[in-house]
């Protein structure tokens, strides 16, 4: 194996802890990687808003990949050195689609702003959607129609657990965009549905990160807990999840501990 130069994990559920908070191994293992010059990445769902709320500005890490590979901040200046969006013609495309499927979904502002976003709401059961509204309620507002047209950063469907159909048969109608699944980090259960450019995810924005600070292939690695890191797990060469991962995807990628108990730090521990 060659000798590891950068680390991206992952945050909620896998470095972080069920509450949204770092232990003290873990965050010692951060130093740990600091000291050995090895270059750490934060990569999550989250939005750039969304994740400043959990990650202290000191925290010991290099880069914060957000919104699953949308854009990338240098942490420590606080710069987005990489982003990406939608064209108005594939913002208005995708949303004739989703209205069609009668889903409820979100259109988010282009980046840094992309906590703020337009939402669509035609089912009255969808507590999950309810709940992300609330959140940001004073970042969001209702979208009206004849929709205009508008770039964005993203878009987000939200649907029922037992929605897997609904998901492929929309994900193959949307086939020239970029589409990710995730698990909602509010139940836990719902599956968003994530609308992005074609060449948005966490796989192809670690790519150019590693291009951009010229560092190989063969000496990244990867953790991550959920649907959608695996195009992350599939690019790195040494890829791992956590114990608390979905099931499909501890079939196919090394397995280390939960993030209840510091499978970050054993990976490292283990492979450094």
């Amino acid at each position: 194996m060659r000798k590891i130069k950068i680390v991206i994990t992952d945050l909620d559920r896998t470095l972080f802890k069920n509450d949204h908070t770092i232990s003290e191994r873990n965050l010692e293992t951060l130093f740990y990687l600091q000291n050995k010059n090895i270059t750490t990445v934060i990569a999550t769902g989250r939005n750039i808003f969304s994740a400043k709320k959990v990650l202290p500005d000191d925290l010991p890490f290099d880069y914060l990949m957000f919104s699953s590979g949308c854009g990338i901040m240098d942490w420590r200046s606080k710069k987005v050195i990489f982003k990406n969006h939608l064209t108005k013609k594939e913002t208005l495309k995708v949303v004739k689609i989703l209205i069609k499927h009668k889903v409820d979904f979100m259109i988010h502002d282009l980046i840094p702003d992309n906590h703020k976003f337009v939402y669509w709401r035609v089912n009255t059961n969808n507590p999950d959607f309810e709940r992300r509204i609330q959140i940001y309620k004073n970042h969001a507002e209702e979208l009206s129609l004849p929709l205009k047209p508008q770039e964005a950063s993203q878009l987000i469907a939200v649907l029922p657990s037992n929605s897997n159909e609904k998901f492929l048969d929309i994900k193959k109608e949307i086939d020239f965009l970029k589409i990710i699944r995730a698990t909602s980090p509010l139940d836990h259960s719902s599956i968003w549905l994530e609308v992005f450019p074609k060449e948005v995810s966490k796989g192809f924005s670690t790519q150019w990160l590693c291009e951009y600070l010229s560092i190989p292939k063969e000496c990244t690695l990867s953790l991550g807990n959920d649907f959608n890191d695996i195009d992350l797990l599939e690019w790195t060469e040494n890829s791992f999840v956590v114990e608390n991962a979905p099931q499909e995807l501890k079939v196919r990628f090394k397995v280390t501990d939960s993030n209840e108990n510091d499978g970050f730090s054993k990976v490292i521990t283990d492979v450094l």
